[in-house]
Parts: C-alpha cells; structure tokens; sequence
C-alpha cells in the first residue's frame, strides 16, 4: 500500500467562503416584558392604573436591553398601551418590538441583515454555515439567501466538507 506524502485539504483549495449567520447575533440581553402583569384580575387593562404604572416602573432597567413587549394573557389590551410602553423604553432599550422572544430574535437578525454590506460576496460561492452553538432563526437564513442569489454564483448549506445546494446561477 502506498502512504500518501502530502495530505491535500480540498476543501481550503475550493475557494468557498463561509458565511456564519451566527455572528450576526446581537450580544444584548433579550428580555420579554408581559402586560399580562398589568391587568385588573387579569382582563382588563384599566387606564388610570396603568399609567400610574407607567409613570412609576424603572424604565432604566432596561438600558441596552432588547426587549419583546406582548401580553400572554387572553385579554383585548388597546394599542396605545402598547405605544405608552415604547415611549418609555425609547430612551433605554437597544431595540424594542412587539411580540415574543423568537420574534424579537427574528427582528434582530433581519435587522442585522439590512445593515449588512455584500459586495464582497459578489460571484463568490458561499457555504450558508448551518449547525452551531447559537440558533439562528429560520427567518434569517430565507433572507439571507434571497440577498445572496441576487449576487453571488453560488450558495449552499451546512459546512463546506458537506454541503446542500441551495443556488447556482447559470452563466
């Protein structure tokens, strides 16, 4: 049997670029804030309670937080409840959104996209990174992918030793 003298790594010769979603992920701390806890017997927002609420909580506590704003409970909370909340964590929060925790990371993620400069990807062929420590929305990896196939000669998946095919353009 002959031994080979020179281990050969193809895959570092195949001119992949790997592309993380994972570093995108935003490094504050996520924070979910429940109206439910704002509720009259748990049903109904009262509007003089409410704003004293407001006008008392520490909205500080917040700062550099990104926080998820819903109400779990099953109760009709007028939207201008909501609006109250956000001009208090304006001052405060990184980022502020409506909805639960996954859309909160979701928002983060496609924010991050928008800000994200892809000329370096143009007519690359870029490995999407799939498995990892940090999970990535869903959300995340459709739109990057529809940012990538307008540029790049091809995208796939998963880790450049393995990959799926997700775009090729035809030249």
């Amino acid at each position: 049997m002959e031994i080979q003298e020179n281990i050969v790594n193809k895959v570092a010769m195949s001119g992949l670029i790997t592309f993380d979603l994972a570093e995108l992920r935003h490094p504050g701390e996520r924070v979910l804030y429940d109206i439910k806890d704002n509720l009259f017997q748990g049903l109904i927002l009262r509007e003089k309670d409410f704003r004293e609420f407001v006008k008392q909580h520490d909205w500080a506590q917040y700062q550099g937080k990104n926080v998820a704003v819903t109400c779990t409970a099953d109760a009709i909370v007028p939207t201008w409840a909501y609006m109250l909340i956000a001009s208090k964590l304006e001052p405060f929060a990184n980022f502020y959104i409506f909805g639960d925790l996954e859309a909160l990371e979701t928002a983060l993620y496609l924010l991050a996209l928008e800000k994200l400069p892809l000329d370096k990807y143009k007519d690359q062929r870029l490995v999407v990174k799939g498995c990892g420590d940090i999970a990535v929305p869903t959300s995340a990896y459709m739109s990057i992918t529809g940012k990538l196939t307008q540029i790049a000669k091809s995208v796939m998946y998963g880790e450049p030793c393995s990959t799926v095919p997700i775009f090729k353009r035809k030249d």
